[in-house]
């Protein structure tokens, strides 16, 4: 008998430098081998915020040393079954994906534009980071397996509207 297939998923954000990047190791750590998972942006700032890293490094304690900011374009013909944007610029910009996957909207404030002290940036950070761990959370609750597409579809985008 062979193990399922894992359900693909891509988490969209513009820069791929914070919140797609959390969203991806988050899922990767709580989701195992049930999902595929990968980031990515519209315009790609081209390096990892060092506080997202050191978020999952130290918080979280996940290893990203292999992160890497990178556009959407890498994945154009994957076959992903969940594409999830985090900000409002990635859904707005956000292209037509082949093969009609579960697209979501999880808006989250931009934790790498937050001005101030390091302690207010790295309260930022965390903040984002729960939020999205939280959806995420519901999200490996869904009974995927047994829902059809247009349930679905409405409990995933319910998601980012809690």
């Amino acid at each position: 008998m062979t193990p399922p297939t894992p359900f693909k998923v891509l988490f969209l954000c513009t820069g791929n430098s914070a919140r797609s990047i959390l969203a991806e190791f988050l899922l990767k750590r709580l989701g195992g081998e049930r999902f595929e998972v990968h980031s990515a942006g519209a315009a790609p700032k081209g390096e990892v915020h060092p506080l997202a890293l050191r978020l999952l490094r130290e918080r979280f304690r996940i290893p990203a040393a292999d992160a890497r900011s990178k556009s959407w374009e890498e994945f154009r013909d994957v076959r992903f079954d969940f594409v999830i944007t985090l900000c409002d610029k990635a859904r707005e910009s956000c292209p037509v994906w082949p093969y009609q996957p579960v697209i979501a909207h999880w808006g989250s404030a931009d934790p790498a534009a937050v001005e101030g002290s390091e302690a207010e940036k790295e309260s930022a950070f965390l903040k984002v980071s729960m939020e999205i761990s939280r959806r995420l959370e519901l999200f490996l609750a869904l009974p995927i397996e047994k829902l059809d597409r247009l349930r679905l579809t409405a409990l995933t985008r319910g998601i980012g509207e809690q």
